[in-house]
C-alpha cells in the first residue's frame, strides 16, 4: 500500500502536511529539513522542485525557489539527496512542481527516479486534467505515485467530481484562488469546505494556501481531514541558524 493511502486508513483528522522547497536554505538542507519535520510532527512532506516561475506560488515561496536555484539546486541533484531518505524517513513524501523542468528532465524518467527513491506521490499544477487523463496517468501510475489536483472556491460541483476521481492519494482544496501564502482569512471559506465534505468524495481532503498557525489549522481541518503549510515555515527557515529547533519550535506553535 502506498505511504499516502496508509496514512489516511491510520489517521482521519488533523494530518499536517509541511511544504519545504529543496535546496533551501542551503543547497544541502533538503534532507535535515525532512528529518527535522518528520520528528517534530509532520504527517506528510511535500517538497517544492525550484522552478523560475512557480505560478501557483506567492511571493514567499517564488523567493525561495530563487534561492534555491542561486544555491544550484536541480531535479537531479534532489534525487541524488533523496536516494538514501528511505533508510530514516518513513512518512510519505510528495514532489510539487511545474511541466517545464520535468519535460526537460524527461517525463519518463523522473517518474522512475521518483519511485526509485521513494517518492509517494506528485503534484503539477500547471498539467491539464485532459492531458493528465489522456497521456501521463498510466505512466505515473505504473510507478506508484499518487498524482494529487487541486480545486478552488470557484471549481464547480461536476468538474469536482470529475477531479475526484482522476485524483489519487487527496485532493488539494486551495483555500482561495490566489497564490500560496495569502492573507485572506481562512474563517471566511468555512462554507466552501463544509461542501467538500458533503459531496463525500472518493479522496481525503487536505486544505492549503493561507494556512500559517495553530488557528488557521484548526479551522481549516474541521469539515476536512486536515491542512497544508507552506510559506509560513519557509519564513520560519528563511533566517534560522539552526534547522532543527526552528521546525520544533514552528511545528510546536501549530500542534501542541
Amino acid at each position: 500500500m502506498n505511504r499516502i493511502d496508509q496514512l489516511f486508513a491510520n489517521k482521519k483528522k488533523n494530518i499536517l502536511n509541511v511544504y519545504c522547497t529543496a535546496g533551501y536554505p542551503h543547497l544541502n538542507s533538503t534532507v535535515e529539513v525532512l528529518t527535522a519535520l518528520q520528528q517534530n510532527g509532520a504527517d506528510l512532506i511535500e517538497i517544492g522542485m525550484p522552478y523560475s516561475d512557480p505560478l501557483a506560488d506567492g511571493p514567499v515561496i517564488q523567493q525561495s525557489n530563487m534561492v534555491a536555484l542561486d544555491n544550484g539546486m536541480s531535479i537531479s541533484i534532489l534525487f541524488e539527496q533523496l536516494q538514501s531518505v528511505r533508510e530514516t524517513i518513513q512518512v510519505p513524501i510528495i514532489l510539487m512542481g511545474y511541466m517545464n523542468p520535468i519535460i526537460q528532465y524527461g517525463l519518463q524518467k523522473f517518474c522512475a527516479d521518483a519511485e526509485r527513491v521513494g517518492v509517494d506521490g506528485i503534484i503539477l499544477p500547471d498539467l491539464p486534467m485532459y492531458e493528465f487523463e489522456t497521456t501521463y496517468q498510466q505512466l505515473f501510475e505504473k510507478h506508484g505515485l499518487k498524482f494529487i489536483f487541486l480545486v478552488t472556491p470557484e471549481t464547480g460541483e461536476e468538474r469536482i467530481r470529475k477531479i475526484d476521481k482522476l485524483c489519487s492519494g487527496f485532493l488539494y482544496a486551495v483555500s482561495s484562488s490566489s497564490t500560496t501564502g495569502n492573507n485572506k482569512a481562512i474563517g471566511d471559506q468555512t462554507a466552501y469546505f463544509k461542501k467538500l465534505a458533503d459531496m463525500k468524495l472518493s479522496n481525503p481532503i487536505l486544505v492549503g494556501f493561507g494556512i500559517k498557525d495553530k488557528a488557521t489549522f484548526q479551522s481549516a481541518s474541521a469539515n476536512t481531514n486536515g491542512a497544508i503549510i507552506g510559506s509560513a515555515y519557509i519564513k520560519a527557515l528563511e533566517h534560522s541558524i539552526n534547522i532543527p529547533s526552528t521546525t520544533k519550535d514552528f511545528l510546536n506553535s501549530i500542534l501542541t
